[in-house]
């Protein structure tokens, strides 16, 4: 469920020629009494972005409405809520903030404020590489927005330069939590090949060996967007997600320096140091990863970059083929259960025949 909350300004113009169907929210229409929508700014993969007035504040707001053809989706609507559910208790200025709505929605949506500015995704898509201060600044932001989660019980757990925020004023907002993990939250374990278990090219090990994971793995993704935006590359690189994956468990990313010799050797001992494979070898909290990026002038060198271990080919790892493998049935096979509750449940009828919209034009006949 990686949407783009937030899009540039010039993202409107390619959602132009797209239209809700007659069953979604349209521009001129308002949700639940309270948000009036202005326009489409974006249509993702699974929901659309909307700007709208909230009726309630006089604010300039977004919406994030799910597509009709996924609101019945078990593990969709489960996500999504946790997305609200967890986002609604986090206010920190690094943090999308997410707005309470009406008690009784019409249909399932999701408020937050809105900004200006682009993804991280999108920036490193145009300049391949970041200079070293400015990749060292993005990413002490990203430590002290972590560190305020992890106080909070949370794990982001699917952190990734499409879930990082620049905004237009040189802040940073973390978004999608939709897979987070809450102290507060019950545990949500679903989706076979999909992103739900967190994305293959900064997913920590641990995740893929089926853990829940702590504040060490997003320390360890961390580590992986911050290799990204120095080098220009993913830490790891293969012919499908299997193969990173597998890449991943039994080697370490080729040393930093090799592909930017400009590079610093501190910065590439802290992204190393934030990527071990074992969790108890990481920094141990973000706190202390903000340290040393802080003073990064100041990191003593243990030349971590002399004991990487290249990964092991993929056709020598059956057990682990298998272990990935069956990881990945039992995704599937909690997901159908899930289904089945889920639907046992009726929640596709309440969620389907009661959306409701009112049309702000209609209200003044």
């Amino acid at each position: 469920m990686n949407e783009p909350h937030i899009v540039d300004s010039r993202a409107s113009s390619n959602v132009s020629d797209l239209a809700p169907s007659p069953y979604e929210p349209q521009v001129g229409q308002t949700l639940d009494g309270r948000f009036e929508i202005m326009d489409i700014m974006n249509r993702g993969g699974m929901a659309w972005i909307y700007e709208a007035l909230d009726r309630a504040t006089g604010r300039i707001v977004v919406l994030k409405v799910p597509l009709m053809r996924f609101e019945s989706d078990p593990g969709y609507f489960s996500r999504f809520q946790r997305e609200e559910n967890i986002g609604l208790t986090l206010d920190h200025p690094y943090i999308l903030k997410l707005l309470p709505g009406v008690l009784e929605k019409s249909r399932p949506y999701i408020a937050m404020e809105r900004l200006e500015g682009q993804t991280l995704a999108d920036y490193l898509h145009e300049k391949k590489r970041l200079p070293e201060a400015e990749a060292v600044h993005i990413a002490s932001q990203i430590c002290e927005g972590l560190e305020y989660l992890h106080r909070k019980g949370v794990v982001h757990r699917d952190l990734k330069p499409g879930n990082i925020m620049l905004c237009k004023d040189g802040s940073i907002r973390i978004m999608d939590f939709g897979i987070a993990k809450s102290s507060n939250t019950r545990r949500l374990t679903f989706g076979g090949f999909s992103n739900t278990m967190g994305t293959p090219d900064y997913i920590a090990p641990e995740q893929i060996q089926g853990k829940r994971g702590d504040a060490r793995t997003d320390i360890y993704s961390l580590g992986a967007i911050l290799y990204e935006m120095t080098t220009g590359f993913t830490p790891y690189t293969g012919d499908s997600p299997l193969v990173v994956m597998n890449a991943r468990l039994t080697g370490d990313p080729e040393a930093p320096r090799t592909r930017n010799p400009e590079l610093s050797p501190e910065i590439e001992e802290i992204i190393l140091h934030a990527m071990e494979r074992n969790p108890a070898k990481r920094f141990s909290s973000a706190v202390a990863m903000k340290a040393e990026l802080n003073n990064y002038g100041e990191v003593p060198l243990t030349e971590r970059f002399k004991r990487l271990q290249p990964p092991q080919l993929w056709k020598a790892r059956v057990p682990l083929l298998a272990k990935i493998a069956a990881f990945f049935v039992i995704q599937i096979a909690v997901f159908f259960l899930l289904f089945w509750s889920f639907s046992h449940r009726g929640h596709h009828s309440a969620i389907t025949n009661n959306s409701t919209v009112v049309d702000t034009g209609a209200q003044g006949k």
